[in-house]
């Protein structure tokens, strides 16, 4: 069974749902409030599925702040919120594509993501809020090389 996701650019607006969502995921929420322009809400017809977004700086970017709500998980619409925002960040001249996670590691060997070496990741990620203060030391970089 494939599913469809369709974006909408996250809103100011919009604050009040992604705290939430970040909230009851543990995810760090922090920041949002900075990186408002470059999150989304996932949509599942008309009904919120979840939300992502996607930093970019230059051609690298780092994938964040992903989360399915609860009663749809498991059914392929993380993948496709993934496959959006990884084709956003294609569109916007990224080839290297980066995260952070402590939980989902799996799913996003899945979906072509590999291991990385934290330490190895352009100072320009490294230099972000989630790799400098949000996310823990032991959460696992990932990368996925996108053209």
């Amino acid at each position: 069974m494939s599913v469809e996701v369709n974006l909408r650019k996250a809103t100011r607006a919009d604050l009040p749902l992604i705290e939430k969502l970040l909230m009851s995921n543990n995810l760090p929420y922090e920041d949002i409030p900075s990186k408002i322009d470059s999150l989304f809400i996932g949509y599942a017809g008309s009904k919120v599925a979840g939300m992502g977004g996607v930093e970019i700086y230059r051609n690298y970017g780092l994938l964040r702040s992903v989360v399915i709500e609860r009663s749809i998980r498991g059914k392929g619409y993380g993948e496709a919120l993934c496959i959006k925002l990884i084709e956003y960040a294609r569109l916007k001249g990224v080839t290297e594509i980066y995260l952070l996670t402590t939980t989902a590691d799996g799913f996003f060997e899945k979906i072509g993501f590999e291991r990385f070496d934290r330490n190895m990741a352009p100072a320009v990620i490294q230099n972000t809020t989630e790799f400098k203060n949000l996310c823990p030391s032991s959460a696992v970089c990932m990368r996925m090389k996108i053209s």
